[in-house]
Parts: structure tokens; sequence; C-alpha cells
């Protein structure tokens, strides 16, 4: 059985595609509540709630007598801060490379439950059948590249990333050798806001193989995950040798 999208929800994402597609930009005015509620054949409390959840998301600034408006995001690098591997190896005087395993266009037939959790894609975009999948079916949802991080010519990070493929339409064709995941993604969609965690995890033997250590090694993973606009653009999962990196800060 397919979930059903509540009505409120709907109109949030469909607010969200027209920001994110450029329709309405930063200052622009959106639609009324009532053309809102007449074009989702809905009440205006629902589309009430749809926008008070953006409004307290900072998506939207509702001004009394003025009506709604796309907020001017200013978030930067100091909001959220995203490491950046080649920055931190570069200036600790190391030699930074970085070698493009793979990176491919993924759909939603492809995902699996922990990637769907992730960036809310329900499950009646995944075809039932999927020897016989729709051309619909078969269009990205995501992009996934992976990554080897190198310093002084021996890997120590190994990159698994996957981002939302209409937040970032030209992800996908940027030279991850030259260009870094994270500088790309801030610049293309600032970030808001993000959650991760840090954990000691044996290595499986593809992990092992990518970072030259021996199968089961220790192994440190960061597994992050970064908003814009309310809503999830990128995933990742970072694997660190374990006897070769460490976290550090100041409180």
């Amino acid at each position: 059985m397919t979930k059903t999208i509540p009505a409120y929800q709907r109109i949030k994402n469909a607010i969200l595609d027209n920001i994110h597609s450029g329709k309405w930009q930063a200052g622009n005015a959106i639609s009324t509540e009532m053309a809102l509620a007449e074009e989702f054949g809905v009440s205006r409390m629902t589309v009430n709630r749809a926008l008070k959840e953006l409004s307290e998301e900072r998506v939207l600034e509702r001004r009394q007598g003025s009506g709604t408006f796309v907020a001017q995001q200013q978030f930067n690098h100091t909001f959220v801060e995203v490491r950046n591997i080649a920055e931190d190896l570069k200036s600790a005087n190391r030699d930074y490379e970085a070698q493009v395993v793979s990176k491919r266009a993924v759909t939603a037939a492809m995902l699996d439950n922990e990637l769907r959790r992730k960036f809310g894609i329900d499950e009646e975009s995944v075809p039932a059948n999927t020897s016989a999948q729709t051309d619909a079916s078969d269009e990205a949802v995501l992009y996934e590249v992976k990554i080897i991080h190198f310093a002084d010519g021996q890997p120590i990070q190994f990159e698994e990333r996957w981002v939302d493929a209409k937040k970032v339409p030209k992800f996908i064709d940027q030279d991850f050798s030259v260009v870094n995941t994270s500088d790309y993604l801030i610049a293309k969609s600032p970030l808001e806001s993000g959650s991760y965690t840090i954990r000691a995890l044996a290595a499986p033997d593809e992990i092992a193989e990518f970072l030259q250590i021996a199968p089961q090694s220790p192994t440190l993973v960061l597994r992050r995950q970064t908003y814009s606009a309310g809503q999830v653009v990128t995933f990742v999962k970072m694997w660190h040798a374990g006897d070769r990196y460490q976290f550090s800060g100041e409180l």
C-alpha cells in the first residue's frame, strides 16, 4: 500500500520546488492563501499550516498586511561548518589528491530504505514492478559520487555522497578530482543546518580496498546530512583509516 502525502505537505513541496527551480526567488511574493487553496482544492486552513511551517523553517517570511515572501537566506560557511579535507591537508603542508571512483544518476527504484528516508522520497515513487518501469521511474532523483582523498599519496578518506538531483542539477557534471564536493554544494545551495554522527566501525572489504587497509581494520565514519530551505540537499558517509586520521576542535 502506498503512503498518501498530506495536502499541507504537497503544498510545501510545491512551494519548495518553485523556490529551488528559481521561479520564486528571495524577496519575491508567493501566491496568496486563497490562490493556493483554489489551486490545490483545499481549505485556507490547510494552506495556512503549510505556510506557517515554512515560515518556522525560515524558508518564507509572512508580513502582516503585505503577504508571504521568499525569505532572504543569510546562511554562510560559519553557520554550518563543513570541513574541506583538501584545504585541511594543504594547510598542513601535505600533498592532496582526489580520485573519483564512480559517479552516477540514481532513480527512485534504485534507492534503499535509508536513502528514501533521508531524502523524504515516498514509497509511491518506487514502481511496484521494476520490470515494467515507466519513463518517469527512470528519472534521476539523486546523484551519487564515490571519491578517494589522498594525503602524500596515501588514501586517508573514502567519500560516499548522495545529492538531490533537482536541487543541484549540475552536480553530476563536475570534475570532482578538481572541484571539492562540499565547496560546490555550498556555492550552489547555501546550507541552513545539518547533523552528523561519528562512529568507529570495522572496514568492510570494499572500503578496506579503497583505503588500502586490511579488511575489518578500525575506521572512523562520519555520516552527515545538510539542509537548505528546510530539505535535505546532501547525505554523505566519510570513511577514515583509523590510524591515519583524527577529529579535533576547540571548546
